[in-house]
């Protein structure tokens, strides 16, 4: 029993050890972006092999430019669309994140009545389709972790977008976000977008552009991809646009 015991503390042990020493991996290589750009991210990795897995030659258009050489429009429409508080919050912001449930919970029982279920059915498990994460936790993600939900990962974007907080300006980690970001099929950065879509560089895009592009950004690839869904692109884009006057930039 005794031995059994020491087995299960050593392994404890040895857990404990790899993640502290994870963690402390994954803090300098964030410490590091202070003022080393990444050359990729998790985010580009994982298309580049779903690519390679259907036998197709992996797309990555991207243009590294600092935050000064993309347009404050855009800086403005993407804290609209994506974190209205960014300014303000330490990587969480726990008052999108309730209004994000409340919304949810509204959106399931609608869909629940329509489905003509009874009037004391509650949903358990409402959809956060709007301000759930912060650009913060959005960037440790991209950079850093897979697209798998699991509560393990969230507890690795919770600790990374602590990190990320504490090591980088609010300004900084804003520029990291507009660089990495996805726009389409291989479109990574804002550069690369405002070409792709736009044939001019993202310093001179117009107020509406910025919000054409920001309301591509929860899933530029089928949801909000104006290729696939172009009213429901233009609908979040005229929201958008409302809210940029609102927002300030770091």
């Amino acid at each position: 029993m005794r031995k059994v015991f020491k087995i299960i503390l050593l392994v404890i042990l040895g857990l404990t050890i790899g993640v502290i020493g994870f963690e402390a991996i994954m803090f300098i290589r964030i410490s590091h972006l202070q003022n080393t750009n990444p050359a990729t991210t998790s985010l580009i990795d994982a298309r580049i092999q779903e690519a390679e897995a259907k036998g197709q030659q992996p797309k990555r258009e991207q243009y590294w430019v600092p935050i000064d050489r993309i347009s404050p429009n855009l800086q403005r429409a993407v804290l609209a669309g994506e974190d209205t508080n960014f300014l303000s919050h330490r990587g969480f912001d726990y008052q999108a994140l309730q209004k994000a449930w409340d919304e949810g919970m509204r959106e399931a029982t609608r869909e629940a009545k329509k489905e003509g279920e009874n009037d004391d059915w509650l949903p358990t498990i409402p959809d956060f389709k709007r301000g759930a994460s912060t650009i913060s936790q959005q960037l440790a993600k991209n950079l850093f972790l897979s697209s798998r939900r699991s509560f393990f990962r969230k507890g690795q974007e919770a600790i990374l977008t602590i990190f990320l907080e504490r090591n980088l300006s609010k300004r900084r980690i804003l520029e990291l976000y507009l660089n990495v970001i996805e726009w389409g099929d291989g479109i990574y950065g804002a550069e690369a977008a405002a070409q792709h879509y736009f044939h001019k560089p993202a310093a001179a895009l117009s107020a509406n552009e910025a919000a054409f592009l920001s309301a591509m950004i929860p899933n530029p690839r089928t949801v909000f991809s104006p290729l696939v869904n172009p009213r429901r692109v233009a609908r979040r884009q005229r929201i958008i646009l409302r809210g940029m006057p609102y927002v300030r930039t770091p």
